[in-house]
């Protein structure tokens, strides 16, 4: 009988996007409009792109997790209890009793050894964040085994089972409910193909269908272990055009309005009935100086550096509700972020660091940054500020490849650029803003460090590896703050902003939550009253 009223609310929330639906959407169900053409799989063993995430978010879960209201916090997922052994490199957790899939299957411990398999096996975009913990297809079924609702995690690797939790609480390490999934499987491919228009999770939310380029349509799941959600059901209409969306939002067509323009937003926050709320995200923009460039290499000249942004100036006008001021290499929305910003536009205090280090102006330097704003609007700023202390740059555009390219071959002198976490964990940015063990040239490594030329003073490196090290959750977070602080006060690499979304909805949508990244955006608690 369930079942049956899920299909049957289902047919009705696909009649709530016909071209005839009424301009008021349907008292229980949330209607979005957002651009969702970037998906190219809702696999969760193979989505990577910014809309997949989200919709594994609604639809999956995992071991430990961080979820809503405060995603601040690692939380128990499907395990309800784990204990660490970091001298083992292991972790035992117990499965929460009671929890079934969309399906009605229950969870039980195989269906975790064969979700994780199946990425390692698959091999797919995200599989590295599961891969680095040593997990190879030859040795994951000695690396994750299951005893009844006890499962056990083995790693190897130089890192604590902190850092390992918080790659457990990554999108590819969702639970998949293996019995569906292996009744779908065709040609060994783990259910893949399946997976791309079904769901097979036990989210808050069940996936009913997914067109391409078109919508997802989730139903709630009223037997979700956490509570059912609030409301019944998710639709989130594909629509590409910002002007289109707004004009959805103003006419009741939609609830929600993802992806509109700054001005937009501004528009729609003076009118009656609509809101526009603001999330950081977690990407951080910099500039950064090649200490292959022998006038880039004083430290005096990095600090200078950080007197001469104008932070409010960009923020307060074209940067406005697109990037926040934030100063650390670990975003702001996450456990362990430095948050202070002690750096404000100081020409005359830049020029006296500069004069009592003897450095000698003007210095000339090249800039390259993508060619699409808000970046050349950015760097024109940058071109203003640094030419008051006398260091000129001679801004160089280039689609963002070329500029990307250039970077990773160290043949840049100055750059502007911006960089993400792949995964919640506070050592996937120190490892690419505080370490460099190796400078050398044919070494590559894919971290701002080494791109930039610089070669991380020892005590940096050691305490980076430290902090990987390092099991306490609490030392843990002081230690990379200490790291965020140090590279804060001396680094060839200035960090200036932060990302933010901003999300524009009706009043009466309440309860939604948005993270970060795209892995933390959840309806669940959603209401419209």
């Amino acid at each position: 009988m369930r079942m049956f009223k899920v299909a049957v609310f289902a047919a009705s929330l696909m009649l709530s996007v016909s071209p005839a639906a009424l301009a008021e959407t349907p008292a229980e169900v949330l209607v979005v409009a957002q651009n969702i053409d970037d998906i190219v799989s809702i696999d969760p063993a193979e989505a990577y792109e910014f809309s997949s995430g989200e919709y594994v978010t609604q639809t999956y879960d995992r071991l430990v997790q961080y979820d809503a209201p405060d995603v601040l916090k690692l939380s128990p997922g499907l395990a309800s209890e784990w204990t660490a052994d970091d001298a083992a490199k292991t972790i035992n957790f117990t499965l929460r009793d009671g929890v079934t899939f969309s399906s009605g299957n229950p969870l039980r411990g195989e269906d975790v050894v064969y979700s994780f398999k199946r990425v390692v096996v698959l091999n797919k975009a995200p599989a590295f964040i599961l891969t680095q913990l040593g997990w190879t297809p030859e040795n994951i079924d000695k690396m994750v085994t299951a005893d009844g609702n006890k499962v056990t995690i083995k790693y190897e690797g130089d890192f604590s089972s902190a850092f390992v939790l918080n790659v457990l609480a990554a999108r590819p390490a969702s639970v998949v409910d293996a019995e569906a999934v292996k009744a779908n499987e065709a040609d060994g491919d783990y259910g893949n193909a399946w997976l791309k228009a079904n769901s097979a999770g036990s989210g808050p939310f069940v996936l009913k269908a997914f067109r391409a380029g078109e919508l997802l349509n989730l139903a709630s799941n009223p037997n979700y272990f956490a509570g059912a959600p609030a409301i019944k059901g998710v639709i989130i209409r594909h629509v590409a055009e910002a002007a289109t969306q707004q004009l959805m939002l103003e006419t009741g067509d939609v609830d929600m309005a993802k992806n509109l323009t700054p001005d937009q937003m501004a528009s729609v926050a003076a009118k009656g009935g609509m809101k526009v709320e603001s999330y950081p995200q977690a990407a951080v923009h910099f500039l950064s100086f090649n200490q292959k460039a022998a006038a880039l290499q004083p430290p005096a000249v990095w600090e200078a550096a950080r007197y001469l942004v104008d932070y409010k100036g960009m923020t307060d006008s074209f940067l406005k509700g697109q990037m926040d001021i934030h100063q650390a290499f670990w975003p702001k929305g996450f456990p362990g972020s430095l948050d202070e910003t002690p750096y404000t536009y100081d020409v005359e205090k830049a020029k006296k660091i500069l004069a009592d280090a003897g450095i000698q102006t003007p210095i000339k330097v090249t800039l390259d940054v993508i060619n699409s704003t808000p970046f050349t609007d950015m760097a024109q700023s940058l071109q203003a500020s640094f030419a008051e202390a006398g260091i000129t740059f001679d801004i160089i555009p280039g689609t963002g490849s070329q500029v990307i390219t250039k970077y990773r071959a160290r043949t840049h002198e100055a750059m502007l650029l911006y960089w993400g976490p792949d995964f919640m964990d506070p050592h996937s940015n120190a490892k690419a803003f505080a370490y460099n063990e190796d400078n050398a040239d044919d070494k590559y490594q894919s971290t701002t460090t080494w791109r930039n030329g610089w070669a991380v003073p020892a005590e940096l490196n050691e305490e980076t590896k430290a902090a990987l090290k390092e099991a306490d959750p609490a030392k843990r977070s002081a230690l990379y703050v200490d790291l965020q602080r140090k590279v804060q006060e001396k680094s060839p690499i200035v960090i200036m902003f932060q990302a933010a979304t901003q999300v524009a909805m009706k009043d009466k949508v309440e309860g939604y939550v948005n993270g970060a990244t795209s892995d933390f955006v959840f309806y669940r608690l959603v209401k419209k009253n």
